[in-house]
């Protein structure tokens, strides 16, 4: 296994960030570094790989110059470099589901856990798990680090399945 420095808060929010509608999130497994590309950066540099065998070199299309390193980046991700990269996963909802239950069960506040537990039963599950823990300060802050817990033990199998070990400072 390599070896890598990884900063789990960062891949935690890449993670968390389920629609994708903006940005997309990808692992640069050489240093460990979150690259984040925007959709349109992504749109871009895609639109530029379907036609890259039909374009002759004077028909290649404008960039705007503010963009030009972040298509060449995304370029690299999808074309040249794609061993060096790794997209970031969304979250399993099973995963996040769980964690949130998991949570209830080490609560002493027992009506707060049923109130929690009967949140998770139904449509909008997360958001209603949120929102009943809103009103309890000291309960969300300790949901937060459970939560990171259980993220980062999610985070270190993904980065066990490429190969990857943390590491620890």
């Amino acid at each position: 296994m390599k070896k890598l420095s990884i900063i789990f808060d960062e891949i935690q929010k890449a993670q968390e960030d389920t629609e994708r509608d903006a940005f997309d999130y990808f692992l640069d497994k050489q240093t460990g570094d979150i690259v984040i590309l925007s959709t349109e950066i992504i749109r871009l540099a895609q639109a530029l790989l379907s036609d890259i065998e039909d374009v002759q070199p004077d028909e290649i299309p404008d960039i705007p110059e503010w963009v030009e390193d972040e298509v060449e980046l995304a370029l690299d991700i999808f074309m040249h470099e794609q061993h060096r990269y790794e997209r970031i996963p969304e979250r399993h909802p099973a995963d996040a589901y769980a964690a949130m239950k998991a949570f209830t069960e080490t609560l002493e506040n027992s009506q707060l856990a049923g109130a929690l537990l009967q949140a998770l039963d139904g449509h909008g599950s997360f958001r209603n798990f949120k929102n009943t823990l809103g009103p309890y300060p000291k309960e969300r802050k300790l949901w937060y680090g459970f939560n990171s817990k259980a993220a980062k033990k999610e985070i270190e199998q993904w980065l066990s399945s490429l190969g990857i070990e943390p590491d620890s400072h």
